[in-house]
């Protein structure tokens, strides 16, 4: 697979990584990374890769929405979201996996329209071809 890239960034992790920070290179993301307590970390304030994953997909999803919505001929809302919930654990094969569930709502748009656009949009968007074959995304309507 080769892809024309046109944008590229970078982002830098410090500290001792899920428990640390990350930073983009123009500043614009700093966040502070903290293990969750159901990792076995101290918790609190503070962000972790699963919760950047998650907003990254969620963002992109709804903007692969929108740019397919055309040749689909389903209008997007503009109140319309999409919510990524995004689940670590251990694999049976070894070592560690994530799984992705996006729920997309579109207040206004029929069902039939709005699965219809959520497929159209889950073929180009660039976290769904990422995950495909790797991770099970599960895709509603809500």
């Amino acid at each position: 697979m080769s892809v024309d890239v046109i944008y590229k960034t970078k982002a830098t992790a410090s500290g001792g990584g899920r428990d640390g920070s990350a930073r983009s290179e123009d500043g614009s993301v700093d966040v502070k990374l903290v293990v969750p307590r159901e990792m076995g970390g101290p918790g609190g304030p503070g962000a972790n890769p699963e919760k950047l994953f998650a907003a990254g997909y969620s963002a992109c999803f709804l903007g692969a929405m929108r740019a397919v919505s055309g040749k689909v001929g389903v209008k997007v809302p503009a109140d319309a979201t999409v919510t990524a919930e995004i689940g670590f654990g251990p694999r049976s094969e070894g070592g560690y996996g994530i799984t992705a569930a996006l729920s997309v709502s579109m207040p206004g748009v029929e069902r039939a329209d709005g699965e219809k656009l959520i497929a159209a949009a889950h073929e180009v968007c660039p976290y769904s071809n990422a995950t495909r074959g790797n991770v099970d995304v599960a895709l509603t309507l809500a």
